[in-house]
């Protein structure tokens, strides 16, 4: 209940704070597990996220990306179908500039190693609880924010001709 109102409270204070309001961040969660997906799910909109879509499979999320774009991907790393969430994240970010949070249970080193390859922008160890989320949610979506603009203003002074 604690944690709740914590969340709470944290998107009472966030809510109007960047370019976009609270509402507008649209979520997509991939995870395998119903009962996870849902609780994540109904965490998300508690905080005052928009949820738009739970996939199961990796497969799944990097199709459902081709129709609509969220502004950020929870993804679970050990998934059913024939690549894992990692794989699923590679091929997300060579297609799409979306930020990618890993939420998962194992943190062994092989699997922290094939995991940084992705740039995954946060990596939650499950049970994590609404703080961790939401924190995590903010600093990535600032963090996109600001290496889009960091891409923007590289290109600006690549194409400035010299005087």
């Amino acid at each position: 209940m604690f944690a709740e109102l914590t969340a709470y409270a944290i998107y009472l204070i966030r809510k109007n704070i960047g370019d976009k309001d609270i509402a507008d961040v649209n979520i997509l969660i991939v995870e395998d597990e119903r009962i996870i997906a849902r609780d994540i799910e109904k965490r998300l909109k508690r905080m005052g996220y928009a949820v738009v879509g739970i996939m199961t499979t990796g497969e799944n999320a990097v199709k459902t990306l081709s129709e609509n774009i969220p502004d950020l991907v929870l993804m679970d790393i050990r998934l059913k179908g024939k690549i894992d969430g990692i794989e699923a994240a590679n091929q997300i970010r060579k297609q799409y500039d979306i930020p990618i949070i890993f939420l998962t249970a194992h943190s062994d080193k092989d699997t922290l190693d094939r995991a940084k390859v992705a740039q995954p922008y946060g990596y939650l160890l499950k049970p994590f609880n609404v703080k961790d989320i939401a924190t995590t949610i903010e600093i990535s979506l600032y963090k996109h924010k600001m290496d889009i603009r960091c891409k923007q203003d590289l290109k600006q002074c690549v194409q400035k001709p010299k005087t």
